[in-house]
């Protein structure tokens, strides 16, 4: 039997009659909610390609009220269809897995780097039971609901669940298991056993990283999680013949091992009894000892005297120069750790007993386990000799405390720098109990004793490593706009995030019209900044249409004969200006309560019959907009259009032949009020976009005009609405209806062909994109600033948020500097990596002019840079490495994962430095602090 396209298959097997598309919107609507609101562990959701999908999406017209045509978009799971779609055929999941015909269910493969949203979308397991009883297809891809995190919990869907390599020790055959990483060693014997149909008893797993044996895997209902087990890493089977292990562990009748044969230890072990076996045979003399396995997180006994490493040993062995293994997309963790165990104070430190530090009561804090994590895997790389070592347990703590790094994406280098120096702040804050400090307000107290005031009070509550070297204060003043009141704090910071200021220039032709009608309208061609904002277009277009000061420039983009936007965010940026688009500006009075009068064109489009009732209305011509006194009525419009429309009036026209009152020999517009809260371009409805035709529907309700040509060539306007008056603030569009008749009386041209902002010719040179220097980035960091309009400031006088104005100052240096170069940019409409080369300086880096405390006792703001956190390759990927230095020896080495290579001074300054460490340095007894001697070590 024939299946007809209409319908679909139920499970008995007739054919069902399918629902209407909205009501199929309805009910997956309401089963999201559902799920939505009752979030629980282990509760299914299903992967669905995005591109099934979206034809679903269009055929329901899913979410089009909850998102507006967006014509820059090109996302599909952004663009809102403005047309209904077919029914989509079966769920079709084929282009986002790899395995479908070798497994089901959860262990069907997806195809690696799949992005939510573009790739597929997540729906609880009742909305992909109704679409499939609709539309049948597959394969079904169930995915579990798990939680992250231990301070704060959060819900994700294992889109990718773990997957094992399991290698039998019997014939060395390979099986792959996959399982979440929230199941228990036991659910892993369990299906091992089941696969190889062995007995429990007689089966045992070792955990195999790296083709060593590290540690036998014990069943019980430890997670796999928590067993630091990786993506793709290699099992071990061993199963137990004639009582005898592989591994030479015999059992007596009582299942009890009878001898034991060491294990081939790993290369990256490190003995500590009698003090660190380094890779080349040396140890120290110390008499303590951890061995391979044991983490510091079991707790102070397990460490005693093993801090006690001294420096001494480590440059025996070139310490510092061990790797760290990829586990899969953490060249991002490798890059940001390399930098910070190379920092000598933190090296310092941690090499030594730091037990007495830890704060497990901090509730802010992890526990300790963070330092206590970080701190093995420092005296690791340190005492390795260049072994590579694989920080396993390292990132199973990260995701364990931050679950925004759990998994195998790539993420930010400096975000997890971010995460690690608080968090290792919190659990090595010396302080048990924060006190409770009221700030004091300043009182026009000396800048200095505010300052050290508030320092003060930081050190009351935060004591740890990282506020003595990594924590510096900066000064911020803010100035309230309207009643001038000024606020400063002081305030710490543990880094300092840098704007990088392009060079780089932009032609933008932007068309100047005459708001009050004094001239015809120009194109002006203008070169501002590539990154800049609209507030600097509005600058440079002012200054080369010589505006004047009780002026304004309004801009708007015009897009098919309408305003599509007005362009009024000052902090917009202008790369959301396309260079094929329309953009015209202006120029409307500076004066306050005026009502905004906006002006599009139609024109009656020829028809075979003599009625025009039957003509369709098109739009045609660059829109005007020109300004209206309040209180305001009919011939104020009248007056207005007739003053806007002056100068491209011709010399002659007719006027004998007008018939007043006509509308066939006249315009006719129709006005809408409306209110400056939603945008020129929406008409109150929903804030949809209307058509002309619901622009005509809606005027007939609201208010309507006619305008009429006098027999003198004049313009008249009267209400057809009684009483019609505009309220302040509103504004009012007017739709003119063009003639051949007015065409002779007006000359269009003027007001048809609008220039692009920017045509790329054959004989444009491509400029390169020159360098900056730090200093510049610092300068841009630090210059004053409105705050924008998400980020209002309540100004305690005006009792109301405010646009302040922002400035920052540097008022006290930490020894360790960290400079975050803001290469990622986001915005609306954009997301950006600019690859622009900063010029920074390497030996003596002189901050003083930046610093605003006066006080010469201080120490030096003279830094010098040891390491480097680089950033290759564009956004949603790339690749990460360092550059670091070991002061002993005055080299430097790249750190590429767990490559690790000598590298020239000169060859470190790249443009993929995405993070700076500098360590402050020491100056000469004899020499002022204005005079900074060679860099030497501080530490």
């Amino acid at each position: 039997m024939t299946i007809p396209d209409s319908g679909y298959m139920m499970e008995n097997g007739a054919i069902g009659i399918p629902l209407a598309p909205e009501e199929e919107k309805r009910i997956v609507k309401d089963l999201t909610n559902q799920a939505e609101s009752n979030l629980q562990e282990g509760s299914l959701y299903y992967v669905i390609s995005n591109r099934w999908f979206t034809s679903w999406q269009k055929y329901t017209g899913l979410d089009i009220g909850a998102y507006l045509f967006d014509k820059h978009s090109t996302d599909a799971h952004s663009l809102v269809l403005s047309k209904p779609g077919d029914r989509p055929g079966p769920i079709d999941n084929s282009d986002i897995v790899l395995n479908e015909h070798d497994c089901d269910g959860e262990d069907l493969e997806l195809r690696k780097t799949l992005e939510e949203g573009s790739d597929y979308v997540l729906v609880p397991q009742q909305v992909w039971e109704k679409l499939f009883d609709w539309y049948k297809g597959g394969p079904a891809l169930p995915r579990k609901l798990i939680s992250h995190g231990v301070v704060n919990k959060q819900f994700n869907v294992e889109v990718y669940p773990l997957c094992l390599k399991l290698i039998d020790s019997r014939d060395n055959s390979q099986s792959v298991i996959r399982l979440s990483k929230k199941a228990s060693l036991h659910e892993l014997y369990e299906r091992v056993c089941a696969l190889k149909e062995v007995e429990r008893e007689k089966a045992r797993i070792w955990d195999y990283f790296n083709k060593q044996k590290h540690s036998m895997l014990k069943d019980s209902n430890q997670t796999l999680e928590k067993s630091e087990l990786q993506m793709d890493q290699d099992l071990l089977l061993e199963i137990q013949l004639d009582g005898f292990w592989p591994s030479g562990f015999g059992m007596d009748s009582t299942g009890n091992e009878l001898a034991l044969v060491p294990l081939e230890p790993s290369r990256s072990s490190v003995s500590i009894a009698g003090g660190p076996a380094f890779s080349n045979g040396h140890s120290t003399s110390y008499a303590s000892s951890f061995h391979q396995g044991n983490t510091l997180s079991s707790g102070s006994a397990d460490m005693e005297d093993g801090f006690n490493i001294s420096k001494t040993a480590i440059k025996a062995d070139k310490g510092g120069l061990a790797g760290l293994q990829n586990l899969g997309n953490t060249c991002f963790m490798n890059s940001a750790l390399q930098c910070l165990v190379h920092t000598p104070p933190l090296v310092e430190y941690f090499l030594q007993d730091y037990t007495d530090e830890i704060n497990r009561q901090n509730p802010l804090g992890l526990h300790g386990e963070l330092a206590l994590a970080f701190g093995e895997l420092l005296r690791k790389l340190w005492s390795s000799g260049r072994t590579t070592i694989a920080p396993r347990a390292f990132k199973g703590k990260v995701a364990r405390f931050a679950p925004q790094f759990s998994g195998f994406n790539q993420h930010d280098s400096q975000e997890l720098l971010a995460f690690l120096l608080d968090g290792l702040h919190e659990d090595l804050n010396r302080v048990k109990q924060k006190p409770y400090i009221e700030t004091k307000d300043t009182d026009g107290r000396p800048d200095g004793e505010v300052a050290d005031e508030c320092w003060r009070y930081h050190k009351v509550r935060n004591d740890s490593i990282i506020v003595d070297v990594c924590q510096g204060q900066y000064k911020s003043t803010l100035v309230c706009p309207v009643c001038n009141k000024i606020s400063i704090t002081f305030d710490p910071f543990m880094y300092l995030s840098l704007p990088l200021p392009s060079t780089a220039t932009r032609t933008l032709t932007v068309t100047v019209f005459y708001g009050d009608g004094s001239g015809l309208p120009m194109p002006y061609t203008v070169t501002v900044l590539k990154q800049g904002c609209f507030k600097d277009l509005c600058q440079a277009l002012g200054t080369a249409c010589c505006l004047r000061s009780d002026e304004t420039l309004l801009l708007a983009e015009v897009y098919e004969h309408r305003i599509y936007r007005y362009l009024e965010s000052p902090l917009e940026p202008l790369p959301s200006i396309k260079d094929d688009e329309y953009i015209v500006a202006y120029r409307l009075p500076k004066r306050s309560g005026l009502t905004r009068l906006e002006i599009c064109h139609r024109y009656l489009e020829k028809c075979l019959s003599d009625n025009l009732k039957g003509s369709d209305k098109k739009l045609f011509l660059t829109p005007l907009v020109t300004y209206l006194e309040n209180p305001l009525t009919g011939p104020d419009i009248d007056l207005a259009v007739r003053n806007v429309l002056s100068p491209f009036r011709k010399k002659t026209y007719f006027s004998s032949t007008s018939i007043h009152g006509s509308k066939e020999n006249g315009y006719s517009s129709e006005a809408i009020d409306e209110s400056t809260n939603s945008s020129a371009t929406h008409c109150g409805h929903g804030n949809k976009l209307m058509d002309s035709t619901e622009l005509e529907e809606m005027s007939c309700k609201e208010l309507t005009f006619q305008l009429f040509i006098t027999e003198d060539g004049g313009l008249t306007c009267r209400s057809i609405l009684k009483e019609s008056l505009v309220k302040t603030g509103q504004m009012v569009k007017v739709m003119l209806d063009w003639t051949d008749k007015e065409r002779e009386l007006y000359d269009a041209n003027y007001l048809k062909a609008l220039p692009e902002v920017h045509v790329t010719g054959l004989t444009m040179k491509k400029t390169r994109q020159e360098a900056i220097s730090l200093f510049s980035c610092l300068d841009a960091f630090l210059k004053e600033e409105p705050l924008g309009p998400d980020d209002m400031w309540y100004c305690p006088r005006c009792k109301e948020h405010r646009q302040a104005t922002k400035k920052l100052d540097l008022w006290r240096l930490p020894d360790i500097l960290v400079f975050h170069l803001k290469r990622f940019s986001y915005s609306r409409y954009l997301k950006n990596k600019l690859d622009t080369f900063v010029n920074f300086p390497i030996h003596n880096l002189d901050l003083s002019k930046y610093v605003k405390c006066n006080d010469t006792s201080r120490q030096s703001n003279v830094y010098e840079l040891y390491a480097i956190s680089n950033h290759y390759g564009g956004l949603g990927g790339g690749h990460y490495s360092a550059y670091a230095k070991l002061i002993d020896e005055n080299k430097w080495y790249h750190f590429d994962d767990s490559h690790v290579s000598p590298v020239s001074e000169a060859d470190i300054k790249t443009s993929a430095a995405y993070v700076l460490f500098y360590r402050r340095v020491k100056v000469e007894p004899n020499i002022g602090l204005g005079e900074p001697s060679q860099a030497q070590e501080n530490f």
